[in-house]
């Protein structure tokens, strides 16, 4: 193991988390309403926050200042590893430092910050805090640090440090690590430093497009742009408690075509990246060819006819969304309509769309509490949540080529059963799929599924009964509510059923819980083994 070189880059990654975070002090200042006391307290907190990364990435580059430049696999594991844990633990900084609070009066610990900062990163979009929305409690240039981490998360902050460093067999070997991982992420014969500034620039133009269209549909441009580092990420965080649901509900602003737009960017988000890469150098045919993309597409359109059609048969849909207020379908109405009231299929489809590609794309927006649709509706959502969206985009899950290579595994051996010397090779797009990639795959659902099974045993162990009592929720739910936690974590969802609900936050658990499920969400990001192996002790040996 190199270790000067794994030094020298986490010595970049700490310079460059710390040049980020200053462009979340300016928004301290010069807004409506804003009460310089609160703000001070985020600002010293960023101010701090910068120097410590700034002094820490120093140390690091002064350790790897001797570093040969060459990188092999196992340092590029390690570098993508140990900058996740170490962007985690600075990222938590801030909130700790400003002295944020994520419950009245109660400030948050270092098991709180370091939740928030890797659901951030990792683009889950989990929160710990109750209030968002109350600046004593969470100054604004801490809220626009907690969005950016879902901007630098997005596409990894790893291929930003490879698009900004690009040194030959260094950018090489961290690029596939990061990018390559899951099967469908193939890799053109670009340069990855080229490939890395082609893909961001297309983020950062999708990022622009939307906070525009959103600041032109009403929303003021500190939320709209928020808002798009979310989307884009498929995220989810919001700078309002209700999440999405805020816009509908605000008579002020059209709900229903904000919405409609947040649809489209949280799947363009979860599209593979490298399929606008193939758009952009005048080949569009790749993107309608590409078997996961219209996979993607499919699992969409069903799920949503099926969730709008068993809504209405169950009237699923009411008038209330996540917040408090009623979701006023007509601004003319004055008085608020019933619980009970049928809502038009209008509505109860763009719903069922939203919550389908916010969930599909684990961007974990909520405009309605649907923990508590029908099973049927709820259960198809916690799938969807497990196969995620597409390889190489900026979404959780196990995403959606796996699927689609498992069940070709499974027909081929079901075939084999009864056709014992017939052997067939698995295609995809014309290309037959090696087996090693094959049996990787199959490796990795096991790893996951496994995970997401212990991992429900582990938090119904460690966290204790008393926690649903106090949270006003019944100690019986505890078992479903641990799965869906470890399942929306694992999945980088965000939101899961109960407790964890659309109107409820991840504040309640212990910090014992807290640690574990940052752990479960960085799992997760990196897809399982760059995180494994660190635990590995021949990993580590030189040879």
């Amino acid at each position: 193991m190199n270790f000067r070189i794994v030094m020298r880059i986490l010595g970049f990654v700490s310079l460059f988390l710390g040049v980020a975070m200053v462009f979340s002090i300016p928004w301290a200042f010069g807004y409506q309403g804003m009460i310089w006391e609160h703000e001070r307290r985020g600002v010293n907190g960023l101010i701090l926050s910068i120097g410590i990364s700034f002094l820490l990435g120093i140390f690091f580059l002064f350790i790897g200042r001797k570093a040969k430049i060459q990188l092999f696999r196992k340092e590029a594991v390690a570098v993508v590893a140990l900058s996740w844990i170490l962007a985690t633990i600075l990222g938590a900084l801030p909130y700790v430092l400003s002295q944020t609070e994520r419950a009245t009066n109660v400030r948050m610990n270092v098991f709180d910050a370091m939740f928030e900062s890797q659901s951030g990163f990792s683009t889950t979009g989990a929160t710990v805090l109750s209030n968002v929305e109350n600046r004593e409690m969470l100054p604004r240039c801490i809220l626009f640090w907690r969005a950016s981490t879902h901007f630098l998360g997005g596409l990894g902050i790893i291929v930003l440090l490879v698009a900004i460093l690009g040194q030959g067999t260094v950018s090489k070997s961290i690029f596939r690590v990061e990018r390559a991982s899951s099967p469908g992420s193939t890799l053109t014969q670009s340069k990855p430093q080229h490939l890395s500034w082609t893909l961001f620039f297309i983020y950062f133009f999708l990022n622009v497009l939307l906070t525009i269209l959103l600041a032109l549909e009403g929303i003021p441009f500190f939320d709209a742009l928020c808002h798009a580092f979310s989307t884009l990420a498929t995220g989810g965080f919001s700078t309002f408690n209700a999440s999405a649901g805020y816009f509908i509900t605000n008579p002020n602003l059209n709900g229903a075509l904000i919405e409609w737009t947040l649809i489209i960017f949280m799947f363009l988000g979860g599209t593979n990246f490298l399929l606008f890469y193939w758009c952009l150098r005048g080949k569009p045919g790749k993107l309608l060819r590409d078997t996961e993309w219209r996979t993607y597409l499919a699992i969409i359109i069903i799920a949503t006819i099926i969730i709008t059609l068993t809504g209405h048969l169950h009237n699923d849909f009411s008038y209330y969304g996540t917040s408090d207020k009623p979701i006023v379908l007509n601004h003319n109405v004055t008085e608020m309509p019933s619980r009970d009231a049928t809502a038009p299929l209008s509505h109860g489809f763009r719903t069922s769309c939203f919550q389908v590609v916010s969930m599909m794309t684990t961007t974990g927006f909520c405009t309605n509490e649907f923990e508590k649709w029908n099973a049927a509706a709820m259960g198809i959502l916690l799938l969807i949540m497990v196969v995620g969206a597409c390889s190489g985009s900026t979404s959780g899950g196990m995403k959606v080529i796996r699927w689609v290579l498992n069940y070709k595994i499974i027909v081929n051996e079901v075939e084999r059963s009864y056709r014992p010397n017939v052997v067939r090779s698995i295609w995809l797009q014309k290309e037959t799929i090696d087996r090693d990639i094959l049996v990787s795959i199959i490796v990795f659902s096991l790893i996951y599924i496994t995970i997401i099974g212990l991992g429900t045993a582990v938090l119904t162990v460690i966290e204790p009964d008393a926690t649903w009592i106090k949270a006003g929720f019944s100690s019986e739910n505890k078992l479903t509510d641990s799965f869906s936690a470890i399942v929306s974590t694992i999945s980088n969802v965000g939101p899961g059923t109960g407790m964890i609900g659309a109107r409820q936050h991840f504040g309640v658990f212990t910090p014992l819980s807290k640690f574990f499920l940052t752990w479960v969400m960085m799992i997760g990001r990196l897809e399982i083994f760059a995180v494994l192996v660190i635990f590995s002790p021949s990993f580590w040996r030189s040879h």
